[in-house]
């Protein structure tokens, strides 16, 4: 991703921000947004086009967890989280409680009610996957958070498994999965993530 905005589809230009930076409710205003745009300490971020490595492990991800999460939950991808009153990322996939999805028109969801955010690593979000976002989301109090990476000749997903450790509000990593990922923690969950090669 990159901070440097595009030019607006319908002007040519985006609206010059405010000088201490866009705050959520302007974010959400915000005409011709490019799909995806994010906002990080009142500054817009925009994604760039993803990998094949990318697309595949979100939906496998997605459809593990789709399996594997009670009915009290549910799984959405790329859509905005809002942990602050300047800051709305778009992790690649998240796990809510089932009552904050309360509209189809829906376009963000508060940090209280995440309980699992996960981003998919690739070249261009290497710096905001590792280390911003892990920071917004521990801070916001979200309680679980998955960084996941391609690794390996195969280049195959490994999933850094992290959970908050609510003395530091920091995250830790709890572990490390190659191959299955295997966990009881926030629920019950299995995936073979070898299955990359077959999707």
């Amino acid at each position: 991703m990159t901070a440097e905005p595009p030019p607006s589809a319908s002007t040519g230009r985006w609206p010059a921000p405010p000088q201490d930076g866009y705050t959520v409710d302007d974010f959400f205003s915000l005409p011709d947004l490019p799909p995806h745009t994010g906002l990080v300490d009142g500054s817009l971020v925009f994604a760039s086009p993803q990998r094949d490595f990318h697309s595949t492990v979100v939906d496998l991800l997605v459809n593990g967890l789709r399996t594997a999460v009670l009915e009290h939950c549910r799984v959405r991808r790329e859509t905005a989280v809002v942990p602050t009153d300047r800051t709305a990322p778009e992790p690649d996939l998240c796990v809510l409680r089932a009552e904050a999805v309360r509209s189809r028109r829906q376009a963000r969801y508060e940090a209280g009610d995440v309980v699992l955010a996960v981003e998919v690593v690739s070249p261009d979000s290497e710096e905001g996957d590792r280390d911003t976002k892990p920071h917004e989301y521990a801070r916001a109090g979200i309680q679980h958070f998955w960084r996941v990476e391609m690794t390996g000749e195969d280049d195959l997903p490994v999933v850094h498994v992290h959970e908050l450790d609510s003395a530091t509000r920091s995250c830790v990593v709890t572990g490390i999965r190659h191959d299955r990922l295997k966990l009881t923690v926030p629920f019950d969950v299995g995936i073979d993530l070898t299955a990359v090669d077959r999707m």
